[in-house]
């Protein structure tokens, strides 16, 4: 696929991005495998992709819930909605999906960032530039300690 070529068809082989493209699926298939096939419960599926993540990086309450001060991030679910995946429908800057042809029930209708939206009828509204850096605050137990592990 041309986005494993992006510098050409001469490029070397160490230049090639590595792993798959899913930033954009992984949330609906984990929400079509998961929820609507009754493996886990919404409740599980909002701390895999949320509550967890947040807490893992520092960044709950701030991110990762619903409560006064938080960001207003939210996802509003179309359960509903089939989708049959492609290329075409998804909006990274990739030329292909390895989850093409594949249908999926339940899709994101709308998404909201810090109270904006910011994703709507499978338009990304959003204006380039307006994310920003948050600082997490980690555990010590989740930094890294940066010793060398030597064999005895």
């Amino acid at each position: 696929p041309r986005g494993k070529k992006l510098k050409g068809e001469k490029s070397s082989f160490r230049w090639i991005p590595n792993g798959i493209p899913g930033i954009e699926t992984r949330m609906p298939l984990l929400f079509s495998e998961g929820v609507m096939k009754g493996r886990i419960d919404i409740h599980t599926f909002v701390g895999l992709t949320a509550t967890n993540p947040a807490k893992m990086y520092g960044l709950h309450p701030k991110k990762g819930s619903i409560a006064v001060g938080a960001d207003a991030d939210l996802v509003i679910w179309d359960h509903e909605r089939e989708v049959t995946i492609s290329n075409d429908l998804l909006h990274h800057n990739v030329d292909y999906t390895p989850y093409e042809g594949m249908k999926i029930r339940g899709w994101p209708d709308t998404v909201i960032s810090r109270g904006e939206i910011v994703f709507s009828n499978n338009q990304l509204t959003a204006e380039e530039g307006r994310g920003c850096f948050i600082s997490g605050n980690l555990p010590a137990a989740a930094l890294p300690s940066w010793r060398p592990v030597i064999d005895q």
